[in-house]
Formats: structure tokens, C-alpha cells, sequence
């Protein structure tokens, strides 16, 4: 081979070479990164216990920014219930994107948000109340810490376990205010999560559900001015629905005193603020850790409470105060401070979280992608 056609051979290999990697950086670049997906997740909360859900009387920052920030359905439901702890069948269809007849309260046998998305590459972490048995929370998440896999309980002595490399391990009592000890845990999470790793963080608070017993800093926000009575306060409710005799109806007498119930919504909007605060350190978190710009957040609630309204205290009930939930989505591609007034369930989120993460949704899903 002559000098020139050595030359003109090893150009046109550097030019080849160039184009190939220069083609490879292109796809690469094309190829959106898969965002992260945060998840906070309430308990008890009506929707209308949010400031920016036109609710002057109560204080929440954070969701507020999250509203501002995202984009929010003001008409989010959950389904209904088949017993009197409805917080069971509403996390059930949550996280399987079923309604309430077709998805066992185990999960058993059924794909959920969770485990999809570790399948597809995802770690996924739980920290809070799952309320859907051990063997679910196991297939669904690569770690968990401070889990609270279902019951009741008071708020300073939550029983928790761990759960790492498929086994729970470290079965303990909660030391701390149950909204700052799963914080903590999704905090510490956060930190050491990589970058290059996509997550699914599931931070399931136990509050406000009672028993109320909000920390004394959030408990003075509302203690020398407790919140008025609902619109809609009826000291009794006109007609037996069949749940009167309850163990939420007896959190207090009938006829409801008026002022006994704005002291159980002072507590109940504590817990809220509270429980706000804690999200605020899992949001600067993802701040300072720059997750925030590739992060989709999530908040909703299981269902919502009576609290006075209709002369009811609980949520087993079909009126909207009891059945209706917040419901945020904040994210890269998500307008920003708009508003949705469709009608949409709790288990629509699964499919919805299917599409901004691009994975195909499961048989037997029945929600709808937002």
C-alpha cells in the first residue's frame, strides 16, 4: 500500500469512527432519562385540608408550593371499601391500578406500582404504612426502612421493621413522632441514593390519623384559635347509615358539641402542618442533592374524614368530605399552578406513573393514565 492510499485509508477510518460516536451521543441524547418518582402519601386527609385548596384556616407551605409548583385534581376519589378500615382497600387499588372488586387486600397475585418499577430497573424504597400485608411490601420494594406494615397505633410508638435484601430484619418501636421517622428514613435514602440510579420512594405518613397528638410547636399554631365548625355541622346525623355505632363515630358523644369538634380540627390540622413540615426536609432534599429537576412528586391521601361535617367524626361513610383526597403531581413536563376539575380515582396514579415513566401497564390494570 502506497504512503497516499495509507493516509487516505486511516482519514476516512477517523472520519467513520467520528461519525459512529458522534451518531451514538446523539441517541444518547435523544433518549430521555427516566425520571425519579417520589411519593408522599397521607392518611385521613380531606381535600380540602390544604391551604392552596382554598382552606385559609389551616397552614401547609409545602403542598402549597406543590400546588403552585405542579399540577393539581380537585376531584380525586377513592372508590369505596368493602370493611370499616377503609385505608386497606383504598391502598390495595393504589397500588394495583384495580377498583375495589378486583383486588385482593394482600395483593396477592397482582403486579404492584412498586414492583413494576423494580422490574424495570427502579429502586424502590418504603418507609410508613403499607397496611397490605408482609409478603406484598417484600415483592414490591428493593429496601424499607421504618416500615409500618399495618394496624393502628400511636404515633410515638409506631412498630417498625426493615426490610433489606428481600428480608425484614431490626423489628423495633419507633423512637420518634411517626411523621419525622419516616422522614428521616426517606432523607437518608435520598442521600445515598446515586444519581445514575432511577428510584420510586414511597413515604406513606400515618397522619393525621388519630389518635391526634400533634407535637406541641404545630399544636399552637391552632390551639388559641381553633378552626370553625364545617359548612356543613350537624350536631347529629339525620338517619342511621349503618355505621353510627363505629369505633371513629365514638371519638366523641352525640349531640356533636360544637366545641369539641373544632378542638379535635385543631389537632387534626396540628397533625397536618406537623406532617407538612416533614415533607419540607424531603423536598429540600432532593434540592440539595439536584434529584429535584428529574424528579416527579407525588401527594395524595387515602380518602378523606367527616371531622363534624353532616354530624359525622369518620370516613365510613359515601358523602365527599369522607371519600375525596388531594391529589399533586409536580414534575419536569407537568404544567405548573394548574388545575384539573375531572373526576378521577386514587388507582388512576398507577397507570399515570406507567406513562411518565414509559413502561407499558400491566393486564388487569383498570385506572386510567391521567
Amino acid at each position: 500500500m502506497t504512503a497516499h492510499l495509507r493516509n487516505s485509508f486511516l482519514f476516512l477510518l477517523i472520519i467513520s469512527c467520528s461519525l459512529i460516536s458522534l451518531s451514538q451521543a446523539s441517541t444518547a441524547a435523544e433518549k430521555p432519562e427516566r425520571p425519579n418518582i417520589l411519593f408522599l402519601f397521607s392518611d385521613d386527609q380531606r381535600a380540602d385540608a390544604v391551604a392552596a385548596y382554598d382552606n385559609p384556616h389551616i397552614q401547609t407551605p409545602n403542598l402549597d408550593q406543590l400546588v403552585k409548583a405542579g399540577f393539581n385534581f380537585r376531584n380525586a376519589y377513592c372508590m369505596g371499601s368493602i370493611h370499616g378500615a377503609v385505608c386497606q382497600p383504598s391502598r390495595a387499588m393504589l397500588n394495583s391500578g384495580r377498583s375495589l372488586y378486583h383486588v385482593p387486600m394482600d395483593l396477592k397475585g397482582v403486579i404492584t406500582l412498586p414492583q413494576l418499577l423494580k422490574q424495570a430497573g427502579y429502586e424502590t424504597f418504603g418507609t410508613g404504612k403499607w397496611h397490605n400485608h408482609r409478603d406484598s411490601f417484600q415483592k414490591s420494594f428493593t429496601t424499607g426502612t421504618a416500615a409500618f406494615i399495618g394496624g393502628m397505633s400511636n404515633h410515638l410508638k409506631v412498630p417498625v421493621v426493615d426490610l433489606k435484601e428481600g428480608k425484614f430484619e431490626n423489628k423495633r418501636t419507633g423512637k420518634k413522632f411517626s411523621s419525622e421517622l419516616f422522614v428521616d428514613a426517606a432523607v437518608d435514602f435520598l442521600k445515598q441514593q446515586p444519581a445514575e440510579k432511577p428510584f420510586y420512594a414511597y413515604v406513606a405518613f400515618t397522619a393525621p390519623h388519630d389518635p391526634r397528638m400533634p407535637p406541641e410547636t404545630a399544636m399552637k399554631v391552632y390551639e388559641n384559635s381553633p378552626p370553625p365548625l364545617p359548612k356543613n355541622f350537624m350536631p347529629q346525623h339525620p338517619f342511621n347509615n349503618g355505621w353510627l355505632t363505629g369505633r371513629d363515630e365514638a371519638l366523641t358523644g352525640w349531640p356533636r358539641q360544637p366545641e369539641i369538634v373544632r378542638e379535635q380540627l385543631a389537632e387534626y390540622y396540628g397533625m397536618i402542618t406537623h406532617m407538612d413540615t416533614q415533607i419540607g426536609r424531603i423536598l429540600q432534599t432532593l434540592k440539595d442533592k439536584d434529584l429535584d429537576k428529574n424528579t416527579i412528586v407525588i401527594f395524595s391521601s387515602d380518602h378523606g374524614l367527616a371531622l363534624g361535617s353532616h354530624g359525622l367524626l369518620g370516613k365510613q361513610n359515601l358523602y365527599e368530605h369522607s371519600m375525596k383526597s388531594p391529589l399533586i403531581f409536580k414534575g419536569p413536563g407537568i404544567p405548573m399552578n394548574k388545575s384539573s376539575d375531572a373526576l378521577v380515582y386514587l388507582y388512576d396514579i398507577f397507570p399515570t406513573v406507567c406513562e411518565l415513566t414509559q413502561i407499558q401497564v400491566p393486564s388487569g390494570v383498570e385506572g386510567s393514565d391521567l
